[in-house]
């Protein structure tokens, strides 16, 4: 039915024509005799470069390369703690790293130089395709070269149908299949497979949206956290977190959103059996907030990777544990402290340590003012006396066990200096001893008080045990643009890849003896096996609507064998 042709012809000029277009990528002067470049020359000839695609996935890698030291080396604006630790244990890598910026890689100069070029270069790349390619949308598809048979995908044949018929056949025909199909003098010229640099385009302005979206995210961020303990609550103020970071553009004073919450409970619950025992099955808090200053009371539960989202920012679950209740006492039995003291977990199984100090208000045997300090181990379910040492052997609260080293002395808080409150300082302090001279030390059950000697008071454990919850406050103003850039770069590079840009052509003319010539060929912008396959059952399509018209009649020569196809095929194919 049809005579095809791949041969390896070089295409004329009618033929590089009729290929132009099919990508907006800009065109480079590999002429071997270029001129000398003067300034303007220079400058265009840089441009040039920044703007191709080679250097912008260069500048792409260099900067993935350069976020490598960022995530490997503490930076001093989330830890400056482990920064100075760094700096005193690297005497000498330390300076070395200061000088190139590798303490603070996302704000040193060479980071946001690579980061600058990245995002002209992508903008330089995008605006001239983006018009060169609106202008090829708004324009026809080019007229049929001269030669269909130096194309590609190639195929002919004759019929009785008349030209125009063919013609107009074919024009429904390619309309139909979605092409973009006119005449065009003899032939019908169609194209197909725009979305191919659309989704191209698409890439690239996605990459700018994360780009963007990722350096709005770090100037205007802010994280914090905070320990809160069932019954108490929080206000987004500054003063009102344990820990708190911010980016750069990030106004402390005025950009905390006004919201506020309480933290009623907190449910876990915990596999009791089988090889699992002990893993987290809910973790949950249950919460009353407000936004500004006269909103009405809300209700929400919190869970795992289920933030509550407040204007803008989030809330996350980030961790809990066990806060104890103490009664502290002096030797008169007057109550000096009655403090909720959150315990920090060592282990799955939430065995906890932690700090109980007593800064004020207490008066030793003597009448003496006197700070006291008690180092505590917390264990929800212990193993009993004898079984073991204070390490939980299940994270509910199944048998709580208090233990307590009972110390006196100074607490240095009063240094001016900077104090964990989960850990002593016992560099001024003594211990009290017991009756054999030992430090004094003692297990309690919830509701036991533990004496201290000579009169010194004591310390009870009281029943009512709390949890405590800590939560992550972050806001991020670019997450939601970053991921919609993400997910529309994925789907535009799928396209890019996967949809191929092709052009066809129909060209129906009468021979010489009268019958019309069906000429159909094919142009992609890559070699790809569909092409001639799409062209194919195109050819078979409009085939059925103008058939092969039956060969004449002739006698072979007496010295040359029958070149008549068969009329079952009706068609010569080289």
């Amino acid at each position: 039915m049809s005579k095809t042709n791949a041969g390896p012809e070089s295409p004329d000029t009618t033929d590089l024509e009729a290929a132009s277009q099919l990508s907006t990528a800009p065109t480079e002067d590999r002429s071997p005799n270029l001129p000398k470049l003067g300034v303007i020359g220079w400058v265009r000839w840089f441009w040039r470069q920044l703007t191709s695609m080679r250097v912008a996935l260069i500048l792409l890698f260099l900067l993935s390369l350069g976020a490598i030291p960022g995530s490997l080396i503490p930076q001093q604006g989330v830890d400056p703690l482990k920064v100075s630790d760094f700096q005193k244990a690297h005497t000498t890598l330390g300076p070395i790293y200061e000088k190139l910026g590798l303490f603070h890689v996302y704000s040193s100069v060479w980071f946001s130089a690579i980061y600058i070029l990245l995002f002209v270069s992508l903008i330089g790349c995008i605006v001239p395709r983006t018009w060169q390619f609106v202008g090829q949308l708004r324009g026809r598809p080019p007229g049929a070269p001269k030669r269909l048979t130096r194309l590609p995908a190639y195929a002919t044949w004759r019929t009785e149908a008349d030209p125009a018929d063919v013609r107009d056949a074919a024009l429904k025909l390619l309309k139909k299949k979605r092409f973009r199909a006119h005449l065009a003098g003899d032939a019908v010229a169609a194209e197909k497979g725009y979305l191919r640099e659309v989704g191209n385009l698409a890439f690239h302005i996605a990459l700018i949206v994360m780009l963007v979206a990722f350096a709005w995210g770090q100037l205007f961020k802010f994280e914090g956290g905070k320990l809160v303990v069932e019954g108490d609550g929080f206000a987004n103020t500054l003063t009102q977190y344990d820990d708190f970071k911010s980016g750069s553009l990030f106004d402390r004073d005025h950009d905390l959103a006004p919201f506020s919450f309480n933290l009623d409970k907190f449910t876990a619950t915990y596999e009791r059996t089988g090889p699992e025992q002990g893993t987290p099955r809910v973790f949950r808090a249950d919460v009353s907030y407000s936004e500004g200053a006269d909103s009405r009371t809300k209700k929400a539960s919190i869970r795992s990777n289920h933030p509550l989202d407040i204007d803008g920012t989030k809330i996350f679950l980030n961790g809990h544990g066990y806060a104890v209740n103490v009664t502290v006492r002096d030797g008169k039995g007057k109550v000096v402290s009655q403090q909720t003291v959150p315990m920090l977990p060592v282990d799955s199984n939430i065995t906890s340590q932690g700090a109980i100090k007593v800064m004020d208000g207490y008066r030793n045997a003597k009448g003496e003012k006197e700070q006291l300090g008690f180092s505590a181990w917390f264990v929800p379910t212990f193993a009993g006396a004898g079984k073991g040492t204070m390490f939980s052997q299940f994270p509910g609260l199944d048998f709580p066990v208090l233990a307590l080293n009972a110390t006196h002395g100074d607490l240095g808080v009063n240094a001016g200096l900077p104090q964990n409150v989960y850990q002593l300082d016992t560099t001024h302090m003594k211990p009290f001893k017991d009756a054999k001279g030992d430090a004094l030390k003692q297990r309690l059950l919830p509701g036991e008080t533990m004496k201290l000697p000579n009169g010194a008071g004591s310390i009870t454990f009281d029943k009512d045990i709390k949890e405590w919850v800590t939560f992550q406050i972050s806001h991020q103003p670019g997450d939601t643009w970053a991921l919609g850039g993400a997910i529309a770069a994925i789907f535009g590079l799928a396209g890019s890849l996967f949809i191929q840009r092709r052009r066809v052509w129909v060209r129906a003319v009468e021979g010489p003896d009268g019958v019309t010539v069906v000429e159909m060929a094919g142009l992609g912008r890559s070699e790809s096996a569909k092409l001639p396959e799409e062209l194919g059952d195109l050819v078979g399509l409009l085939h059925s609507e103008a058939p092969t018209a039956p060969e004449p009649a002739e006698a072979p020569s007496s010295d040359e064998p029958s070149t008549a196809v068969p009329a079952a095929e009706g068609a010569e194919t080289k």
